[in-house]
Formats: C-alpha cells, sequence, structure tokens
C-alpha cells in the first residue's frame, strides 16, 4: 500500500507578524520541525516567488510577514541563509526591495543569493530536459526551501508549489523556454523536470490572502486564510486544487509530477486544520475543460486552431503604451507590434501567438486578459 503523503494546513487570520509567527512555527512542527529541513552551518536558499516587484497588497508573491517567519525558523536551526527568485522582469534586488522582502532580509542579515550567474548541467534523472541552465544560487545550496503563493494562473491553471521553481532558471532563458515549449504538456513537464534537478527540501504556501482570476499579476486578492506546508509539492498543489474546487486533471503539473515521480496526489494525510475549512468552491479561476495552449492534434489548419484556443485581449482603454507586453513576448516573430503606432495600442498577430500569455502575466496595468474566441465558445457549449 502506497504511503500517505502529509500537507500542514494552518489557519492564520492576517498578516500581523506574531501570528504569522506561530503559523509558520505550527505548520513546521506538524512536520516534524525545522530541524528536519535545515541543519546547523548547511547553507538554505529560500526560493521566494517574486514574479514582479510591487506592493505587498497586491498578492503578487509572498507576503513579507510570512517570508521573515520562515527566515527566522531557518536561522533558529543554525543554517546559514540566503533568499532570491529570477523576477520575469527586471533585477532580482529590484523585486525584492518592491516587494517589502529586502527590507525584511536585511534586517535578519540575510543575503540576496546569486540569482544572475548560469550554470548549465546534465541530468539524469528528467524526463524531458537534459540539460538545464540553472542560476548560480540554486547549484550551490545545500539544501532549498520553496516559497510561493496561492494565485490563478492562465496557463497551468493554478501557479503554486511546482511552477515556483521556474524561477530557478535565471532572466531572458525563461523565454526560451516559452518559445521551444508552446504546449501546456511539454511546459509543464520542464516544471516537474525543475523540481526533480533542485529537490526542494519543503515547499511553504502562503495562502493568506491569495489572488484569484485575472493572475498571477493582475488578479483579485481573496483572502483564504491558510499556510500550506509539505515535501511533496503534487500534493500540496492538489490541495490548493481541492479547497478551491478545481479539478486536479486539468493541472498538468500535477498529472506529470504523478507520472514522474516527483510525488503524488494520492493518498494525502492532512495536518493540522480540516481541509472544509478553508472551501472556496467560488474561487475565480479557469475551470474550463479546454486547453490553455495551442496543441498539435488533427486541427493542423492554423485558422481553426487560432480560433479555438484560448488568446490573450489588450483592452485599449486600460492599454497604457508602455510597451512592456511587446518586449517580454517570446514568440519569433513576435505576435505583438506597434501596427497601428505607438500612440495606439499593440496589436496581435494571433498566428505567431504560442499562447504562454507572457504578455498578460507581465503587464503592469491589468490591461491583458485571456478569452476563448467565439467560434471555440459555441463548440465547447
Amino acid at each position: 500500500m502506497q504511503n500517505s503523503v502529509n500537507v500542514a494546513l494552518v489557519y492564520c487570520e492576517q498578516y500581523q507578524l506574531d501570528e504569522v509567527r506561530l503559523a509558520v512555527k505550527k505548520g513546521l512542527d506538524l512536520l516534524g520541525g525545522v530541524e528536519q529541513f535545515a541543519k546547523p552551518q548547511e547553507n538554505i536558499l529560500v526560493k521566494v516567488n517574486m514574479l514582479v516587484g510591487d506592493s505587498p497588497d497586491k498578492c503578487i508573491g509572498p507576503h513579507p510577514m510570512v517570508f521573515q517567519a520562515v527566515l527566522e525558523q531557518l536561522l533558529s536551526a543554525g543554517s546559514h541563509v540566503s533568499f532570491g527568485d529570477s523576477p520575469g522582469f527586471g533585477s532580482p534586488r529590484g523585486a525584492a526591495r518592491q516587494a517589502g522582502l529586502l527590507p525584511v532580509a536585511d534586517e535578519l542579515a540575510v543575503p540576496l543569493a546569486d540569482f544572475e550567474t548560469p550554470v548549465t548541467r546534465t541530468y539524469t534523472e528528467t524526463h524531458l530536459i537534459k540539460q538545464f541552465t540553472l542560476t548560480k544560487a540554486v547549484t550551490d545550496c545545500d539544501g532549498l526551501i520553496s516559497l510561493c503563493k496561492l494565485k490563478s494562473h492562465a496557463l497551468t491553471r493554478i501557479t503554486g508549489a511546482v511552477k515556483n521553481q521556474f524561477g530557478c532558471v535565471p532572466g531572458i532563458l525563461k523565454a526560451e523556454f516559452h518559445s521551444r515549449l508552446p504546449n501546456s504538456k511539454q511546459f509543464s513537464q520542464m516544471l516537474v523536470d525543475i523540481n526533480l534537478v533542485v529537490k526542494p527540501r519543503l515547499y511553504i504556501m502562503d495562502g493568506i490572502v491569495a489572488m484569484e482570476g485575472n493572475g498571477p499579476r493582475n488578479g483579485t486578492p481573496r483572502p483564504m486564510h491558510v499556510i500550506l506546508l509539505s515535501t511533496d509539492p503534487v500534493a500540496l498543489d492538489a490541495a490548493v486544487c481541492r479547497i478551491i474546487g478545481l479539478d486536479e486533471a486539468l493541472v498538468e503539473t500535477i498529472t506529470y509530477g504523478n507520472a514522474f515521480g516527483l510525488g503524488s496526489s494520492q493518498n494525502i494525510s492532512f495536518l493540522g486544520e480540516p481541509l472544509s475549512r478553508f472551501a472556496a468552491p467560488d474561487f475565480q479561476v479557469n475551470r474550463s475543460k479546454a486547453s490553455t495552449a495551442i496543441e498539435k492534434n488533427s486541427l493542423s489548419n492554423s485558422f481553426m486552431r487560432n480560433n479555438l484556443t484560448p488568446r490573450p485581449v489588450i483592452n485599449a482603454k486600460k492599454c497604457t503604451r508602455c510597451g512592456r507586453c511587446v518586449q517580454v513576448c517570446p514568440a519569433q516573430p513576435k505576435a505583438l507590434s506597434w501596427a497601428n503606432g505607438e500612440e495606439n495600442a499593440p496589436v496581435y498577430d494571433y498566428s505567431h501567438c504560442i499562447r504562454c500569455y507572457c504578455c498578460q502575466e507581465l503587464c503592469p496595468h491589468q490591461a491583458i486578459t485571456v478569452k476563448v474566441p467565439l467560434l471555440g465558445k459555441l463548440i465547447r457549449r
């Protein structure tokens, strides 16, 4: 019989430091204590989700109070602790400062790790990608703790424990993966492979206030009052699906996480609070059974594919013409251009769009959403 997988669920009402400290410690104690994950004199890296630098109240990444509580626990174990991420846009230091994490780290004398220097290695334990270029911080540490946020996501439905490790890939190289792996299945397999390579010891998710709707940057804050912890990212993400009532089969990082041996969404034992305490079946997330990306199937006609698959759409009234979407588009040739002049919103050429949704993910002004074309809606009714 398969052994059960533990996921700790801890109630936390708000981002009040003493309350968060107690919740984080309780979660760690439910899993055996912080000493299970960090030893004296070890170099422990906290890989914190920093998609972009923005105010903590936007709920784009873990809140500084959760970050502080996690750092304090690791430091209490006698470990040498560092932190970082490779954001989707801008420098790691700038993102950490804007997110309110750098002042916390500076006060605790926790340095920002090197998330800019690339290190390329070949791996045998992976399934799709055999060679990864990762950041020096990741390859040099003794152990990694993954600190993520409970959020919706256009491509992967949710962004959580498994997807957080995409930030172990430095800077612009992330765009190359989107270009090489536009198929959502392959992209999810790659994410699982990264986790198999970097092997985080523990996954901690800040769900005290989550993000629903147009995530992972421009969604709506949603109080959920929960911190989740597990050594198994597949089980943790499955727990999120059960909390928000999302079909786990639609989350391909769970599907391939199970298949590739990263973890298991079966036989989960919930420690601490019951799952039902956090149930949010009305959580705004993509529940459609339609694929979120272009699939290579019998619909070989590009016109049909481009009129069935969900696609990013710009709201010209919200667009400030900053050009961020054009800049981050990884497609070659680019799917976005200033076809109508820079005084107007950028224009999509959907025949070039690979449905990676980087434009929607990194738009700083909530001007891009993902919509299913009319033909696709009619066929899927």
